[in-house]
């Protein structure tokens, strides 16, 4: 399970935070990487509260939609308005909005599954999916992250930082083993992140799921910083990895060059 933010917010020196809230937010993270309906214990352990206090905060959160009781009426589940809130977030960002029309141009033209992930420091989160013909569940839904060590765009977004943020990124954490061929070993990372400062362009085969490649471009920001990736995956029983780099490289790095243009 991931680091609930809220249990380690503590500000005494300034005025401005509202610790309350930032309570009430740790219940709804709470639901972080959950396997389903978690009942009040659960809540109170994993937002670091005291039952009554999670008692509290859940009732509020009834109370006002964004949290409903399972059908077997023995936990929590997050409820509609959390969508609501999803959906704001996504038409809101400006990133997303330009990207939107570039990915479904480039979807059309690859076949494959386009998606576009956000760098938020050790994880990529997937903001747009457009999925091929064949995904599982989890792989086609926004909001899913994975470790930005572990993806051909997290190795071109750490191939636009300097060393010392990617050591960072690679050193603080322990690398899960998603499947036998994801790469743990820093060093081994670094030489990916190498080839890719070279190229322009990440190639991974087997990180996330077995028998699959991907191609992965960077998106800077204005000051030239990584804040993105478009992702392209595809099935190695169809495609020999440098064929599918050869492919569809040069049209993930042109809609990177038409957002950035937008």
């Amino acid at each position: 399970m991931q680091e609930n933010p809220a249990m380690s917010l503590s500000n005494p020196g300034d005025s401005l935070f509202v610790q309350s809230l930032a309570r009430g937010m740790s219940v709804l993270e709470a639901f972080r990487e959950a396997d389903g309906p978690l009942s009040l214990a659960q809540i109170a352990t994993r937002a670091g509260l005291t039952r009554s206090a999670a008692q509290r905060l859940v009732h509020t959160f009834r109370k006002l939609g964004y949290l409903t009781l399972s059908e077997d009426g023995r936990g929590f589940r997050l409820d509609l308005p959390i969508l609501d809130l999803t959906h704001d977030y996504l038409r809101l960002n400006p990133l997303v909005r330009r990207a939107s029309p570039v990915l479904l141009e480039l979807r059309r033209n690859v076949r494959e599954r386009v998606d576009l992930s956000l760098f938020d420091g050790r994880r990529m989160v997937y903001a747009a999916r457009m999925q091929s013909k064949r995904e599982t569940f989890f792989a086609t839904l926004v909001g899913n992250s994975v470790p930005t060590a572990c993806t051909s765009g997290g190795w071109a977004v750490m191939a636009m930082l300097p060393d010392d943020e990617v050591d960072a990124i690679l050193e603080g954490q322990q690398i899960p083993q998603i499947t036998p061929r994801t790469l743990t070993d820093p060093s081994a990372i670094r030489e990916q992140i190498t080839l890719a400062r070279a190229n322009g362009h990440a190639l991974a085969i087997e990180q996330i799921l077995m028998g699959e490649v991907a191609v992965g471009v960077a998106i800077p920001d204005a000051d030239g910083r990584p804040i993105a990736a478009i992702h392209i995956a595809a099935s190695l029983s169809e495609w020999a990895p440098e064929d599918f780099r050869r492919r569809v490289a040069p049209l993930a790095a042109e809609a990177v060059r038409s957002i950035l243009s937008n």
